[in-house]
């Protein structure tokens, strides 16, 4: 129930034609206190809960426990979400061993593409696709509990 992740922005669209597999996603947060996110998520007909803990002060790893509901859950719980409810389409890309989620966002935060990869131990070593960027792990402007509260449109530099 620990999440290790590390997050980076990307430099190119590459990552589409890479992708093996790609889905919608539509998703709200019924709390985005920082020491405690409770998010609603709809994949296609599927639904999400997702209770995350603060992050470690690297931003690196935190607590993550989520379960299934249902479709008609999911729309009557994103009904109740605080505003900024968001859009966004993810791309699965295999890098080595490991699998990199790059989600493209639409609406408020167009133009925001974020690629994570989930690790087992916070020193794992990865390999890095070309397309990846800067680094921002542990930059909370970049966490979706964030940009439903301030999108990516409205950041004065957009970086």
């Amino acid at each position: 129930m620990k999440e290790i992740e590390r997050k980076f922005l990307v430099n190119s669209e590459d990552y589409k034609t890479e992708a093996f597999y790609k889905y919608r996603i539509t998703q709200g947060f019924l709390n985005t206190d920082p020491e405690r996110t409770v998010r609603v998520r709809l994949k296609g007909d599927q639904g999400v809960l997702t209770v995350k803990g603060m992050s470690s002060e690297d931003g690196l790893s935190r607590f993550e426990w989520e379960t299934e509901i249902s479709s008609d859950e999911a729309h009557a719980l994103l009904k109740l979400c605080e505003d900024g409810v968001i859009d966004k389409m993810r791309y699965e890309v295999r890098s080595g061993d490991h699998v990199f989620e790059i989600d493209e966002f639409f609406g408020a935060n167009e133009g925001l593409v974020i690629a994570e990869v989930e690790l087992k131990d916070e020193d794992e070593h990865f390999e890095s696709p070309k397309w990846i960027g800067d680094e921002v792990t542990g930059d909370i402007r970049y966490y979706n509990s964030q940009i439903s509260k301030s999108p990516f449109n409205t950041w004065k530099d957009n970086t």
